[in-house]
């Protein structure tokens, strides 16, 4: 069976196969309109078969599609024509990524040095403090970023992306009486690979020696695509082994932390959702 994923945007979701995708929004009228896209011939096969290579250029392809599909979201509710596309488009990731690098990896490295210098701890202490303040951060982050009522709204989306493909895997109809029946928890979510990432970059960060403030910045910049790439990994090797029981141990803090990122959704969220993975399957089906 596919591995099928999604995400959601403004009032509605994004949901994705391997061929096609399909985005379904509730306008402010009250009524669903879908956005359809086949994806055949944009893959590059023979790259997507590379362990660690293939994790980079999905998540830069997910970044891509998603930052696109957010503003088609966004227009929907607004009314506006507004595109994003060429070099806005990349400029506007670009930006992002520098955001979420500074406040995630670069500021607790810088912290964490200046806490080495000050008190005389090892470099072993010290990275390890890095790390744990990366996951601080992360957890407060999305604590706070939570209690945004638009962001609630998106993660009731979120949860009905989630209970949708539930419902879809459990070989299950797909009706909202179905799908409310489902977790909200679903073991591919991008938030498990962000943990993921975070947690694997305490374990390695911890054992690479002392270095001066400046290498240190540089290492934590230069090792973020390595630490991506094995997070990646580590996702699609859980996704495919969970019928083994320790691996439905291991991942448990990656299903905790989903708990901060999806709601339970209301019954016109469902409907989205279910809409927006109908129109994808067909496409899938019949590409």
């Amino acid at each position: 069976m596919p591995a099928y994923g999604g995400q959601a945007v403004i009032e509605g979701v994004l949901m994705r196969g391997k061929k096609a995708l399909a985005m379904a929004n509730r306008t402010p009228e009250g009524n669903i309109v879908v956005h359809r896209e086949v994806l055949t011939g944009k893959n590059i096969k023979d790259i997507y078969k590379i362990p660690f290579l293939r994790g980079l250029i999905t998540l830069w392809d997910a970044m891509v599609l998603g930052m696109k599909f957010l503003t088609i979201s966004a227009n929907i509710q607004t009314g506006e024509d507004e595109k994003l596309e060429g070099l806005s488009l990349y400029l506007t990731i670009g930006f992002s990524l520098l955001i979420g690098v500074g406040l995630f990896f670069l500021a607790p490295a810088a912290l964490a040095s200046a806490l080495e210098n000050w008190t005389g701890i090892s470099s072993w202490l010290s990275n390890l403090f890095e790390g744990l303040l990366r996951l601080v951060i992360l957890i407060v982050y999305l604590i706070l970023v939570g209690k945004i009522p638009d962001i609630k709204r998106t993660f009731s989306y979120h949860g009905a992306e989630h209970k949708t493909i539930n419902t879809f895997e459990a070989d299950l109809e797909l009706t909202p009486e179905n799908v409310m029946k489902q977790s909200t928890i679903h073991p591919r979510c991008g938030t498990s690979f962000i943990l993921s990432l975070v947690l694997i970059s305490i374990l390695l960060f911890s054992i690479i020696g002392p270095l001066p403030f400046i290498s240190r910045m540089i290492s934590r910049l230069l090792m973020i695509p390595f630490v991506a790439g094995i997070a990646y990994e580590y996702i699609r090797w859980t996704a495919l082994h969970l019928n083994k029981p320790l691996v439905r141990f291991i991942i448990q803090p990656n299903l905790a932390l989903q708990k901060l990122t999806t709601r339970e959704p209301d019954r016109e969220m469902l409907e989205v959702s279910i809409k927006a993975f109908e129109t994808m399957y067909e496409l899938e089906s019949n590409s």
